[in-house]
């Protein structure tokens, strides 16, 4: 029995050391893990530092730094007269980094001495024109500027969308002027593009625009107006914002500038030609295209589209679209592509005679047409037939021509380039449209429907481009805006006027046909408006029902055109307007509303580019117009009084002063020179600004040509030792 419990006593024992040996294994092999595991950790933390250490430094470091793009100045769009059209205007935004050394040095010591005249000066300077619309005092700057100082803010915005002449005040406010490195300021400089005559020509123009599509010639000449752009090394500090880092910046290579052949005088007498026609009659949209003759130089394009005005409860008329280069059906304008085409083919002679009937309508071998109005007589010559506008007498004119083979009548129009576009330079013309058709009465059919103006669409710089080529004896030339491109002032690259075809007919066809568009003006459709007008013009008017998109004919929308070329006897420029109504406006023929605004374009251009070549004097009625002139009161009194201008000046002016002039005389009023501050000389020439202003000790700078526009110091600003005044001149 002894035995027997001694057995099982050892056999609990041995048990026991079993399990203790288990439990010690597991315990070794798991400590022998972590020990293996925290080798390779220490290893592998010794190799991140010591072999890969520079590579992960120079990641992290990207991460707080990188470059950034700067913009290049843009590029300007100048007249060809070298007045800007399109420009960038500079504005600054500031900020201070209240972690500089220079305001930390001696614990704070500069920024505790400046803080009170410094929030003083942003007071009394920008108190009332506070970003959010609230005025500040002193008081609130003061605070504002401790609690960031506390902070220590390393990117504080203290003043957006500063303008130049607020800039430069802000750089003479104390703690600023006293650098950089010693006050923290840190400004960035943008551009705003602006158009420094407003509506004038400002769809053809373009503006440079963020997030948006630009367009016109912003567009077009985009690449060269844009310039190449700079880097500039930035750190970044908390919020996601950053500082410049000094001395890490690659400048910037400006944009190059585009003088185009645009005339600012023209596009204004076209703007508001075309502006007095659309609001009398509250027409859709309307446009005006001036060309010189002889270059095919475009001098002019207005574009008029109606727009809801909100605060006037109506409308008003902006420049929306380049209606200029929008197809459409042109109406009566195109029958001088078919009086060409059907005297070139030799079917007909001017003096020759055609049956119109007094019906007003006829069936002409395929279709029915009709007259908008009624012949005056049953029988026209072919330059009656013209001269009135008959759609009858034009479509048995190129049935004579064509009706065996329609499409020698197609070859024609492709010979007047009325199936491409002109190529005028601007991204967004429209390619014109001309049917396709069948050897049978369909080709037929739509051959006639195209010798009046419709089933063909056509832009009116193309239509304008055709009517330039007969003012100009047969020769055609290609429209262009743009005449050289410059870079830092001097002239890379010029573009000369190029001719398309030396004579698209027979110089006899020619002289026909421009007696025949003189006739539209002595005895047709035209002869009301130019009647006792006291130079020739030749042109020929048009008016095409609309239909397309939503509109119906049953809406009684109407195309009003007018193009033609003046003086008829020495042709100078080309011009063509038109007009898209209201449905059923009272008014809708070319003659009644396209037909007076080339009237009043042709006589002020004539007045003032025309008459010095000829004699006598042609009345043209007193302009509304007000102009402002500053500079040396007596001179410009002497002036005036030789033009017979009346000057009213109650005010005595005897040096310096300023004109309030109009067509029924000037207000004169007085401009003070002070001697210690700088004086107002907008308005003023050159010369005389110059005077004045070096006169005080004032460096000057100047940009543009003609009278001053802006100066970026405002009148009354402290007249400092080395200061310098930038004058845009325009």
């Amino acid at each position: 029995m002894t035995f027997e419990f001694g057995s099982k006593k050892s056999n609990t024992l041995k048990e026991h050391v079993d399990i203790k040996k288990d439990i010690l294994w597991r315990v070794y092999l798991s400590f022998i893990c972590i020990v293996v595991l925290s080798l390779v950790v220490m290893g592998r933390v010794f190799y991140i530092q010591r072999v890969e250490g520079p590579h992960w430094r120079a990641l992290s470091d990207s991460l707080h730094q990188k470059y950034v793009e700067l913009d290049a100045e843009r590029g300007t769009i100048y007249s060809e007269d070298g007045q800007m059209l399109s420009t960038s205007i500079p504005y600054f935004d500031v900020y201070i980094d209240f972690g500089a050394e220079g305001l930390r040095d001696k614990n704070g010591k500069r920024f505790k001495e400046n803080l009170d005249s410094f929030a003083f000066a942003m007071s009394t300077y920008f108190g009332a024109r506070d970003s959010s619309g609230k005025e500040k005092s002193a008081v609130e700057y003061k605070k504002e500027l401790r609690r960031a100082y506390n902070q220590g803010n390393r990117y504080y915005a203290l003043r957006k969308n500063l303008s130049f002449e607020e800039y430069k005040a802000f750089r003479s406010f104390p703690l600023v002027r006293l650098g950089r490195n010693k006050s923290g300021v840190i400004v960035e400089t943008n551009t705003r593009r602006l158009n420094p005559f407003g509506l004038l020509a400002r769809r053809t123009i373009g503006l440079a625009r963020e997030n948006a599509q630009n367009v016109g010639l912003e567009r077009t000449y985009d690449s060269l107006l844009r310039g190449s752009t700079g880097k500039r090394l930035v750190r970044f500090i908390s919020h996601g914002a950053y500082v410049p880092v000094e001395g890490y910046e690659i400048d910037p290579e400006n944009g190059k500038d585009i003088i185009t052949t645009l005339d600012v005088n023209i596009q204004d007498v076209a703007e508001n030609a075309l502006m007095k026609m659309l609001t009398e009659s509250g027409a859709q949209h309307g446009t005006c295209i001036v060309m010189e003759t002889k270059t095919g130089k475009v001098k002019a394009i207005a574009n008029l589209g109606r727009r809801p005005d909100p605060a006037r409860a109506g409308f008003r008329y902006d420049e929306d679209l380049n209606y200029a280069l929008h197809t459409t059906e042109p109406g009566s304008t195109v029958k001088l592509a078919t009086l060409l085409a059907v005297l070139d083919a030799g079917a007909v002679s001017v003096n020759d005679h055609v049956e119109v009937g007094t019906a007003g309508s006829q069936y002409v071998a395929v279709r029915n047409i009709n007259d908008a109005e009624r012949s005056p007589k049953p029988v026209l010559t072919v330059r009656e037939a013209f001269a009135h506008s008959s759609n009858v007498g034009m479509a048995k004119l190129a049935l004579k021509a064509f009706g065996e083979d329609p499409d020698k009548f197609k070859g024609y129009l492709h010979r007047y380039r009325l199936d491409r576009p002109a190529g005028v330079g601007l991204v967004g013309e429209e390619k014109p449209m001309i049917p396709k058709w069948k050897r049978n009465k369909e080709g037929l059919h739509a051959m006639l429907t195209m010798s009046f103006g419709y089933a063909i669409e056509v832009s009116p710089l193309q239509t304008l481009m055709l009517y330039n080529a007969v003012a100009n004896g047969g020769k055609m030339m290609k429209p262009y805006l743009v005449s050289a491109i410059r870079a830092n002032g001097s002239t890379v690259r010029t573009f000369e006027p190029k001719v398309l075809d030396e004579q698209i007919c027979k110089p006899e066809v020619v002289k026909a046909a421009r007696s025949c568009m003189e006739a539209v003006v002595t005895e047709g459709t035209a002869k009301e408006v130019f009647k006792d007008f006291p130079f020739t013009v030749a042109g020929k008017t048009g008016t095409a029902h609309v239909a397309g998109g939503n509109i119906r004919y049953s809406d009684g929308v109407y195309q009003a055109s007018f193009v033609g070329y003046f003086p008829a006897d020495a042709p100078e420029y080309s011009c063509i307007v038109v007009v898209k109504t209201q449905p059923h406006a009272a008014k809708h023929f070319g003659g009644q509303l396209a037909a007076p605004v080339f009237k009043e374009v042709a006589a002020k251009l004539f007045a003032m580019n025309v008459q010095q070549k000829r004699n006598g004097v042609m009345p043209l009625p007193a302009d509304s117009a007000r102009y402002l002139y500053a500079g040396y009161a007596p001179g410009i009194k002497d002036i005036f009084s030789s033009f017979g201008f009346r000057v009213r000046d109650s005010a005595k002016v005897d040096d310096w002063g300023r004109f309030d002039a109009s067509f029924n005389g000037a207000i004169a009023k007085p401009v003070s020179v002070p001697k210690k501050s700088i004086p107002d000389v907008r308005h003023m020439t050159l010369r005389d600004a110059l005077y004045v202003l070096e006169n005080l000790n004032v460096k000057v700078v100047a940009k543009g040509r003609g009278k001053v526009l802006m100066q970026d110091l405002a009148p009354g600003t402290p007249i400092t030792k080395n200061v310098t005044i930038n004058l845009l001149l325009n």
